[in-house]
């Protein structure tokens, strides 16, 4: 396959039309071409998550990245100062990202190149929000990676106000692959069995895969956290996902 991509940062409307900063990558051969929508952890929007993007582009996908802290993060800041303002006001309403996502999924679907067919995935808060999108937007396939928060609701004393979407999942449009560490704290290994308890029980199309040896973050590269066995294993697993659920129009 011709490898060759295009990347850049663009803007995109998100949220009730409004415009929003998004990183864009794309393989550069014909296509049709399904596409995925990359949701940034809550480190925010940062160069390790437009390297994912990017890698989503030479695997044959088309992918965007939309920068949820576009409006609330004062112009100027770095990814870490904000996601660090961000987090101090509270986050970014539900509503708001999914307006953001399904724009996204919007813009990608009108891409000459694209066969209609759009994907989520998400990475720690973005993971949530990603199974968040795909119980309110019309999507092909999603990709929770460790997101907390699913179903139960962040604790009160939690800066970042995270109520438990469970009730959501009946909605979902989509097949669900969730990749967990088994050492993570927030999902535990409790919250990622009722996740499965309740998917097996509404009769969704899901797969659920938790990784010993491993906790939150482990596809970070530029992080401790990082676990090579369970990072390698999970880009397989995503990508033979999206490869079954996107590669055909939708």
């Amino acid at each position: 396959m011709y490898d060759a991509i295009h990347a850049e940062t663009i803007y995109i409307p998100g949220d009730v039309g409004e415009m929003i900063e998004a990183y864009f990558a794309t393989p550069l051969g014909p296509g049709p071409f399904g596409s995925v929508v990359v949701v940034h952890h809550a480190p925010g929007y940062d160069e390790a998550t437009k390297e994912i993007t990017r890698k989503f582009a030479t695997a044959g996908f088309i992918a965007l990245c939309p920068n949820l802290y576009s409006r609330e993060a004062p112009p100027g800041l770095d990814a870490k100062e904000a996601a660090k303002h961000v987090r101090a006001s509270g986050g970014v309403p539900d509503d708001q990202v999914v307006g953001d996502l399904t724009g996204s999924a919007t813009y990608l679907r009108a891409r000459a190149s694209a066969n209609g067919s759009v994907g989520v995935i998400g990475y720690c808060t973005g993971g949530r929000q990603a199974v968040l999108a795909a119980c309110r937007t019309d999507l092909s396939a999603a990709v929770d990676c460790y997101g907390a928060y699913v179903t139960r609701s962040a604790p009160d004393e939690d800066p970042l106000p995270r109520p438990s979407i469970a009730s959501l999942l009946g909605d979902l449009s989509c097949p669900l692959l969730g990749l967990f560490g088994a050492e993570d704290p927030a999902p535990s290994r409790a919250e990622v069995a009722e996740l499965e308890t309740a998917l097996e029980q509404l009769g969704k199309d899901y797969e659920i895969h938790v990784y010993e040896d491993a906790g939150h973050a482990f596809f970070s590269v530029d992080s401790p956290k990082y676990r090579t066995a369970a990072a390698l294993d999970g880009w397989v697993k995503v990508c033979d996902w999206f490869s079954r659920y996107l590669t055909s129009p939708a």
